[in-house]
């Protein structure tokens, strides 16, 4: 695959392309590369994705504070191994943003060389999005682009669309084996190491306070987690709790804390990679320490047993 970078004069051959955000490039737009695939071999065309460095809403609103699956450097490299011929990335500006739905379809046409456009299922674009996929079909035909509308993917034992936002749903309630199913691969954080309260350590459950390295990531919901945590190549069975730690009167302070079993040295400011598994329980609020740590030996055991 080659990457057309933002500010690059693209130098690119007739394709078939769609366009999103592509934010987890989950199984949902891996389907629907594979029809841009085939759209373009049926025109003997190339295949392209065009997507966007900055999430657009971050453009047009300053405060904005997305909650990613993918911050910029995973998805790209989520992205490289798609069947793709080309990824554009095309900088979201204001000025863009303005286009209407033609004018865009025509930037597409005339500076990225598309003569095949395949839309998402449920993707509107143009200003104020306010055209429908019809609208999108006649402004090819006057343009010389074919349009397709692409179809969408179905998880069999729910009915629901693989989305995004239907992940994210998933990972604010907990239901990361859904939600990696999802994904195709395991949701996961990454993030630096910092000095903690020291509580686990003083019930004999030692964790390791992790900062994201990636403040735009979504955090999934509170509770205690199946994880295996990356120290470098070596992968470790974990046991991360995510939330205010009620029972050591944190107050609203969120913290994401994680026991790695079978490792016991200094990793304080060195990176982790937390791959998530499965919500063992929702955060609870103990009489005292050691009432939690009953709990957590519990949960240790349960966790051990998952592979």
């Amino acid at each position: 695959m080659k990457f057309i970078e933002e500010n690059e004069i693209p130098d690119i051959e007739p394709c078939a392309a769609t366009i999103g955000c592509f934010d987890g490039v989950h199984t949902g737009h891996r389907f629907l590369v594979k029809q841009v695939c085939t759209t373009a071999a049926r025109h003997g065309l190339k295949s392209a994705l065009i997507t966007f460095p900055v999430h657009p809403r971050q453009v047009m609103q300053a405060d904005y504070m997305p909650e990613l699956l993918s911050c910029p450097g995973q998805k790209i490299s989520l992205i490289r191994n798609l069947d793709a011929d080309y990824c554009i990335m095309l900088p979201f500006t204001k000025s863009l943003s303005m286009l209407t739905a033609r004018q865009f379809m025509e930037l597409l046409h005339d500076r990225y060389n598309v003569k095949a456009l395949v839309i998402g299922y449920d993707h509107r674009f143009g200003h104020n999005r306010t055209e429908i996929f019809d609208d999108y079909c006649r402004y090819g035909e006057e343009l010389g682009m074919t349009v397709t509308k692409a179809e969408p993917l179905k998880c069999d034992s729910t009915g629901t669309y693989i989305s995004s936002s239907a992940i994210r749903k998933l990972l604010k309630e907990g239901d990361i084996e859904t939600a990696n199913r999802f994904l195709g691969y395991k949701y996961h954080i990454n993030g630096t190491v910092t000095e903690g309260h020291k509580i686990g350590r003083k019930i004999g459950f030692p964790t390791a306070n992790i900062a994201p390295s990636c403040p735009e990531k979504l955090i999934p919901a509170n509770g205690v987690y199946a994880v295996n945590t990356w120290i470098g190549d070596t992968m470790y069975k974990g046991m991360l709790n995510i939330g205010n730690r009620p029972t050591a009167n944190n107050g609203n302070d969120t913290s994401i804390e994680v026991h790695i079993i079978g490792f016991n040295g200094n990793i304080y400011h060195q990176p982790l990679l937390i791959e998530f598994i499965k919500r063992i329980r929702p955060e609870i609020k103990f009489s005292s320490l050691e009432e939690l740590a009953g709990q957590l030996e519990k949960d240790k055991t349960i966790i051990s047993k998952i592979e």
